[in-house]
């Protein structure tokens, strides 16, 4: 066991008041482990909002994640991630105070043109430190949030900050709300690992960031992933290499490759125009080659520049990390960063990395 892996087990009996925390298990942060006594993921069961913006109790693991890819007055770039993840302890819904099941975590990630940082907030549910509300949708955890706003169309604002680091930004969106796989069914593995997943890929930002006690005021665009299950990984699978990307046409491309120990990764994503049409992509139409690695604080070669190719949409581009450094070392370390696309047709996106 790692020593941020012993770390957590140990913070969950803490925030579980000594409950028995579970055993060590397979795969990206557990994720690979035994789920049976927790709802099912089906294929077919519609996604109904705003309910299903809220929290879904029975289910083991889901997260609300906004990465953002922004620009300052000097042109420079910026990346923002806004992430809170609940997990449960134990099937069954909320409950008050030190009998809910519910553990929760919040990461914040900034990369700026000085570096990377980041933060991460532990708390109990039950309590009021940690919790999602559907509507008028509300996320937060401490004084960390995400919230809806009035106003003439719908906003979000969207507020972290860490040690020597802050943001404060407002996001609405300018196209359609897009499910992923089939209907929100979206398949991990060939052996029936599922998630839920849905995102909101136009989001448009406005706001500032403060870095050292130095303001910057940033504009740029955003994605909100939302996604639950109680089994997302095989137990033979060790990780995820996941790419959200904005285009410079306009369309949007979201595409993951879950890690296999035989090699044969699974592969999946969503083509979506820039009107918001939506089209499923099957791991045959995918092509993603790594190119260079870069050594992490932790001693991990991670691979920071990739081949992305979808040749059926004409995609054939180059992903470089704007910060190859963009490490996350939370309880469960992972890179996480903006990054650029060189060749056709071009744009900005963001690149997350489990399990290395």
């Amino acid at each position: 066991m790692s020593a941020s892996r012993l770390i957590l087990v140990m913070l969950a009996c803490l925030l579980a008041a000594c409950e028995q925390a579970p055993a060590p298990s397979n795969g990206f942060a557990g994720l690979g482990q035994d789920a049976a006594d927790f709802a099912q993921v089906e294929r077919g069961r519609p996604l109904v909002f705003p309910l299903d913006e809220g929290a879904h109790d029975g289910y083991r693991i889901e997260w609300w994640y906004v990465t953002a890819n922004l620009t300052d007055a000097q042109g420079r770039e910026w990346g923002v991630q806004w992430t809170l993840f609940r997990s449960a302890l134990r099937p069954g819904p909320e409950q008050v105070g030190w009998q809910s099941p519910n553990l929760w975590m919040g990461h914040a990630g900034l990369t700026s043109p000085f570096g990377h940082q980041h933060a991460e907030r532990l708390a109990r549910g039950g309590i009021g430190q940690a919790g999602v509300v559907a509507e008028p949708f509300s996320a937060w955890i401490d004084d960390w949030s995400l919230r809806a706003e009035s106003g003439t169309q719908p906003l979000l604002r969207m507020q972290a900050h860490g040690e020597a680091f802050s943001y404060d930004l407002r996001l609405h969106s300018e196209g359609p709300r897009v499910l992923h796989g089939d209907q929100g069914y979206s398949e991990k593995s060939g052996k029936g690992q599922a998630s839920y997943y849905y995102s909101l890929p136009f989001l448009r930002v406005e706001g500032q960031v403060e870095v050292d006690g130095q303001r910057y005021p940033v504009h740029g665009q955003a994605w909100l992933d939302r996604e639950w299950s109680s089994q997302p990984l095989a137990a033979d699978q060790q990780g995820w290499d996941w790419f959200s990307l904005h285009l410079a046409d306009g369309a949007k491309l979201m595409l993951f490759q879950v890690r296999q120990a035989d090699g044969a990764h699974y592969r999946a994503g969503t083509w979506i125009s820039a009107t918001g049409q939506a089209q499923a992509l099957r791991g045959e139409q995918i092509s993603l080659q790594p190119l260079a690695h870069t050594r992490q604080a932790g001693g991990q070669q991670v691979p920071t520049r990739w081949r992305v190719q979808v040749a059926e949409h004409g995609v054939d581009v180059e992903v470089d990390a704007i910060e190859p450094n963009a490490w996350m070392g939370t309880a469960f370390p992972y890179w996480e960063g903006p990054v650029r696309l060189h060749g056709q047709p071009g744009g900005r996106g963001y690149l997350e990395m489990t399990g290395y």
